[in-house]
């Protein structure tokens, strides 16, 4: 049951002020899922106080009730084995439940009164805006090279524009930002137009009577206006930011904005394309068979053409961090610092190779399959299922997952490499490495030399070896004015 569209659907505008509910009830499932979602995020951080709605959703899902301190609620929860939680990206906001049914009659008053009733504790406060410090000072910048560089793409896609900083904010948005504001933004932004409440599993339509009144009568009125969107930075020639730091590996991540999304005709075929070239943590993949099964440059190399995170310890994209726009990329997992360069030309290479001449009969017929099947298993569980929903939702769309199937069934190898030329390309993007000799890495590219592949141990197959002469030629146009090199502590301080 769904109640009304999302903001994509309505040009980026939220016209409702009634509560939203999906509901997606399953009599035989002992487990009740929550996920409350709200059309408000790190693109409603006010200048200055960036990382203001992720703070506001941990407030809520990592907070205490007014009658309940959060160690309370956490001893409480324990015993029944269920869960509260929160998640922010840059269009929403979520707040998680989940319980099995025996224990629902004292969980949900829980759930309820942390959104409804939130306890707003400085004590809190000061937890969650620590936390989110330290992930940005010490966790982001100090020793997650991988992260560091996919955040260092995002912004660099997006600069001057509301999703051109890390959902967790910046290290001076967040030192700004007060328990007042908190509770401000949450009286403005957590109301019923810009509520989707969503239940699954094994619910009462009782309890949905219930939910509906509590979150009708609960939530603060008036409409949401979601903010128009400017148009992303547009790369001219590749334009290479290289993060300066100690480490073992080079970290590369690479990519450029897209106009297609979920609502596009093309994004189907477009989904094929990166299931062949790049899929998350497959061996389905051309990076991933290239780079590491034939070279062993690294563990993983992936391709991806909307914001991708994992789902927990899954290979399955998160639900629940839809966007109005999205750009595509490659993420090339740490490669020793002698063969770097060789790993960015070789995806590099790739991806134009697809672009210049597609994807073969019996690759399309093998990836049609493959995808079809794995598509299946993105959403294993009724939570996930009820995640996706509610994105199908934000994009307008009855259900993404059902109008997958329908559309891969449908699908001709024409339109998939329509859709590759149409929208992929490697001439004009924004390359980053993470990397030691930052000097020498942007000094070597400018030059346009050579960069061999490095084996330690031979045995190579001649005609990967004969493919390594191309590649370590292969041009890389360079946009010198554009590309700069930078440290760690340049990055999400303001």
């Amino acid at each position: 049951m769904k109640e009304a569209a999302g903001p994509e659907a309505a040009g980026g505008s939220l016209a409702t002020s009634e509560l939203t509910m999906t509901l997606l009830p399953s009599s035989g499932s002992p487990i009740v899922y929550f996920r409350i979602l709200f059309h408000a995020g790190s693109i409603d951080d006010p200048p200055g106080k960036e990382g203001l709605a992720a703070l506001t959703a941990r407030m809520l899902g990592e907070g205490g009730t007014r009658p309940l301190t959060y160690s309370q609620i956490l001893e409480t929860l324990y015993p029944w084995a269920a869960r509260i939680g929160a998640q922010a990206d840059k269009e929403v906001v979520v707040i998680t439940g989940e319980c099995h049914r025996d224990h629902l009659e004292r969980f949900y008053p829980l759930l309820r009164d942390a959104i409804l009733d939130p306890r707003f504790d400085p004590r809190d406060f000061s937890r969650v805006r620590d936390e989110a410090e330290n992930y940005l000072v010490n966790g982001l910048r100090g020793n997650d090279d991988e992260n560091l560089g996919k955040w260092t793409l995002q912004v660099s896609l997006y600069p001057d524009h509301p999703y051109g900083h890390p959902d967790a904010g910046t290290v001076r948005g967040l030192n700004s930002i007060t328990l007042d504001d908190v509770r401000e933004f949450y009286r403005t932004r957590f109301i019923r137009g810009a509520a989707d409440v969503g239940l699954a599993g094994g619910y009462s339509a009782d309890l949905v009577s219930r939910v509906r009144a509590d979150f009708t009568s609960g939530l603060g009125s008036g409409t949401v206006q979601r903010p128009i969107l400017p148009a992303p930075h547009s790369p001219e020639g590749l334009e290479v930011v290289v993060v300066k730091k100690p480490c073992i590996a080079t970290a590369v991540s690479a990519g450029f904005p897209t106009t297609a999304t979920r609502r596009d005709p093309d994004w189907y075929p477009l989904l094929v394309a990166n299931s062949y070239l790049g899929e998350h943590r497959t061996f389905n993949g051309v990076l991933m068979n290239e780079l590491r099964g034939k070279r062993g440059l690294n563990y993983g190399d992936y391709s991806y053409v909307e914001n991708f995170i994992q789902e927990g310890g899954t290979t399955f994209p998160l639900p629940n961090i839809p966007r109005r726009q999205q750009y595509f990329s490659f993420w090339l997992r740490p490669v020793p610092h002698k063969n770097a360069l060789f790993a960015l030309r070789a995806a590099l290479y790739h991806v134009d190779k697809l672009v210049r001449e597609g994807i073969s009969e019996e690759n399309f017929q093998q990836t049609q399959e493959f995808l079809t099947t794995y598509s299946r298993l993105w959403a294993q569980g009724l939570d996930q299922r009820l995640g996706y929903l509610q994105d199908s939702a934000f994009h307008g769309l009855p259900d993404y997952l059902a109008e997958v199937q329908v559309r891969l069934a449908k699908m001709t190898r024409q339109e998939v490499n329509a859709a590759i030329r149409k929208h992929l390309q490697v001439k004009n993007l924004v390359v980053v490495l993470v990397t030691e000799d930052a000097e020498g890495i942007l000094k070597t590219l400018e030059s346009g030399s050579a960069t061999p592949m490095h084996y330690d141990s031979p045995g190579t197959q001649p005609s990967v070896l004969e493919e390594d002469k191309i590649i370590e030629r292969f041009p890389v146009p360079i946009n010198a004015q554009a590309s700069r090199i930078v440290t760690p502590q340049d990055l999400f301080e303001q």
